[in-house]
């Protein structure tokens, strides 16, 4: 039986997932259309936060401890217009990193799988 490689493992681990959380948080803050939900977030917190989850999405071996999605974005009143912008963003992150096509098809489809409960639909 053979075993299946995570996205975790296909793209760099560890180090991937941190150099992702850098570049992508340089894009949020920098795009207009979400920019204003970071602007009293404790950065460093945030990205470790961020790290984390990315690692679990993406199947690393660990358990993950942090809030649910539904709940960490409750209070936010997010639209349609600002998880795109975020998934936009990350896209955008993979791609600057070279991560290989198929790979960033599969962390995109982990993004959307987050959706109703990140909008809190």
């Amino acid at each position: 039986m053979e075993s299946q490689v995570s996205l975790y493992d296909e793209i760099g681990g560890s180090e991937a997932v941190n150099a992702a959380v850098d570049v992508f948080y340089g894009k949020v803050l920098a795009d207009d259309r979400v920019k204003e939900f970071f602007v009293d977030v404790d950065m460093p917190g945030q990205k470790g936060k961020q790290r984390k989850f990315l690692a679990y999405a993406f199947g690393a071996p660990m358990h993950y401890t942090g809030k649910d999605m539904r709940s960490a974005h409750a209070h936010l009143n997010l639209k349609e217009e600002h998880f795109t912008a975020i998934a936009e963003d990350l896209k955008a992150t993979l791609e600057e990193l070279n991560v290989e096509a198929g790979l960033i098809s599969q962390a995109m489809e982990i993004v959307a799988s987050t959706h109703d409960d990140v909008l809190n639909l």
